[in-house]
């Protein structure tokens, strides 16, 4: 079951402990934005800069404490208010109430039996925060202005949020008030909860979401104080880092994707009381209905009264659970490790390779992904691995061979093998890689499972343990599965096994199989995306044609943009994010609660 941020009950801040002049403030965060926006460092270097920006941070965390905007009592002191909000605003609130589920922290409890498909919850337009309506809000005049925040919706949102947090006549007031005072993303772990993940595939991205949150902060900073278009955001006077983490970290555990007004384009959106639910494992339940222009959320199951209503967030890895979510999700049949492959560009034959990859649709360097169940390859790794062990001869054979072009199809597939040989070197290499990554933990997986069971490790500690873990036991399991296959096709090589050979008419066979690995490699919209590059959504996808919610759909792991760039560019693509972007055009899960 998913689990959601602890919740802090904090007073109202009494005014800051020291006066800080707006010259020296200004200054520390001139000196953080040059640092966050230096080169990347080089490698082994990242932990080093990561302590650098940090202390920086906590230096003006220090000269800005009691200076953030907080409430008064706890979230369940407004949940009230949510509800009495959400059904004046025409919200259906009769099927469910908010309740604490204890260590799953709060959470949506059904009053009254709901069975599976039924449509029980629905949230209309206007209680949304979107980036639509954070243009026609006090925001408006620096969106209209300031490139950042038009190529970056997600920061838009969360500027939007601290912006209505401090109004006090803010129609979202009843929302926000029930918001979490603070998370469980690694933005809110100390400096040796991270340590936990050194050597990780997970880290880098923990320490790049770091940087990029602190280098926007600078930059906001600074525009929010020199921008003539700022000087009526009741921002301007109270701006601190504890707020943009805490509004970044609240949009990222909640964005979501939803059709503009007039359905001709997706907008980010925040869902007030729909976004109290809790993940499990299951299918997308939730869809937008543009006829009647709201978003619409159907039961994942048979609830009884007084049973948790859950909603599936999507086919996430643990590394994006905790990393974007905030928590760890056990028995994650979807969990993955990300590795980075490529061919040399000095190899002899790299451009015959890179031929056969172009043709197949697959880039000659890419970010792929070990999954924790058999078998752990996808289709397209599998495809990139055949070619990548290619001979010169195979690689001519699907260039210029006899019905080379159709023997593209078959190089992610599974039932039809390059050569014996192929195989061998494939598997092997697989075998080998997996093993070599585990040698890099600092930690067995036997010490990881002692240090999980003292009772004194904190939450962020625990968290990071376990996500340190699964990945072991990914490359493991990636690693037996490699040697295993070495075995079988060794067997088949000495056994003089007929190779199974393309037709044509196994076309069928490759368009219908059921299993992912069966699937022509470029007849399949690709699992694994090129570093830097997002999957371009498909203008006819369903949701653009104007009735009924349509439902089903999954989401697409969070695609990170360069994280080497400036706060200042003005390309959305050349703009370090800090929230996972959803490929898909149709409504789909938030990400925590």
């Amino acid at each position: 079951m998913g689990k959601k941020s602890r919740v802090k009950t904090q007073k109202s801040g009494s005014g800051a402990s020291a006066v800080v002049s707006p010259k020296e403030m200004m200054n520390l965060v001139s000196e953080l934005l040059q640092k966050c926006s230096s080169a990347a460092p080089s490698a082994g270097k990242e932990w080093e800069e990561y302590i650098q920006i940090r202390a920086l941070v906590e230096k003006i965390r220090k000269k800005q404490k009691g200076m953030s905007v907080v409430f008064e009592g706890s979230r369940e002191d407004y949940f009230s208010d949510l509800m009495c909000w959400a059904q004046y605003s025409g919200a259906s609130c009769d099927s469910f109430t908010v309740a604490n589920f204890g260590k799953e922290g709060y959470g949506l409890r059904a009053t009254r039996e709901i069975k599976a498909e039924e449509l029980f919850l629905w949230i209309p337009r206007k209680m949304l925060m979107t980036v639509e309506s954070a243009q026609n809000s006090v925001l408006g005049p620096l969106y209209s202005q300031d490139r950042i925040l038009q190529a970056m919706g997600n920061v838009t949102l969360a500027l939007h949020l601290l912006c209505e947090r401090a109004i006090p006549s803010s129609p979202w007031q009843p929302y926000i008030r029930t918001l979490p005072q603070d998370y469980d993303t690694p933005l809110y772990y100390q400096q040796d909860e991270v340590r936990h993940l050194l050597g990780t595939q997970a880290v880098q991205d923990v320490l790049s979401q770091y940087k990029n949150t602190a280098r926007q902060y600078a930059y906001f900073y600074k525009l929010i104080q020199t921008h003539p278009a700022a000087s009526k955001l009741p921002l301007k006077d109270s701006f601190t880092f504890d707020d943009y983490r805490w509004a970044v970290s609240s949009v990222m555990t909640r964005q979501n994707q939803i059709p503009t007004e007039d359905g001709s384009r997706v907008t980010l959106a925040l869902i007030p009381l729909w976004d109290m639910c809790n993940h499990t494992s299951g299918l997308i339940t939730t869809g937008y209905n543009l006829e009647d222009d709201r978003c619409e959320c159907v039961a994942l199951q048979d609830y009884k009264e007084n049973e948790q209503i859950y909603i599936f967030y999507g086919t996430r890895s643990n590394a994006e659970f905790v990393i974007h979510n905030g928590f760890f999700f056990q028995d994650n049949a979807h969990d993955r490790v990300k590795i980075k492959l490529g061919i040399s560009k000095s190899e002899r034959l790299y451009a015959m390779k890179a031929e056969v990859l172009a043709r197949a649709g697959i880039p000659a360097s890419s970010i792929f992904a070990l999954h924790c169940n058999e078998p752990p390859i996808s289709a397209q790794l599998l495809a990139f691995l055949r070619v990548f062990c290619m001979t010169e001869e195979e690689l001519k054979d699907y260039l210029l061979g006899e019905r080379a072009i159709n023997k593209i199809f078959t190089l992610g597939n599974s039932e039809f093998p390059v050569s014996w040989e192929n195989e061998i070197k494939l598997w092997t290499f697989l075998e080998t890689r997996a093993a070599l990554l585990l040698k890099t933990y600092k930690t067995t997986s036997e010490e990881d499972r002692s240090m999980l069971e003292k009772p004194d490790l904190s939450l962020h500690s625990r968290v990071a343990i376990q996500l340190r873990l699964a990945e072991k036991q990914i490359l493991e399991k990636a690693s037996a599965s490699g040697r295993a296959k070495r075995l079988h096709f060794q067997k088949k090589l000495e056994e003089g096994a007929p190779l199974p050979r393309y037709e044509e008419s196994d076309i069928a066979l490759l368009e219908n199989a059921d299993s992912d690995a069966k699937l022509p490699i470029i007849l399949r919209k690709l699992e694994e995306v090129e570093e830097g590059q997002e999957i371009q959504v498909d203008e006819h996808s369903g949701l653009l044609n104007g009735g009924k919610a349509v439902y089903g759909t999954d989401i697409s792991p969070p695609v990170e943009a360069n994280e080497d760039s400036g706060p200042v560019q003005e390309e959305s693509g050349n703009i370090s994010q800090f929230l996972p972007m959803e490929s898909h055009i149709l409504m789909t899960q938030r990400n925590t609660t």
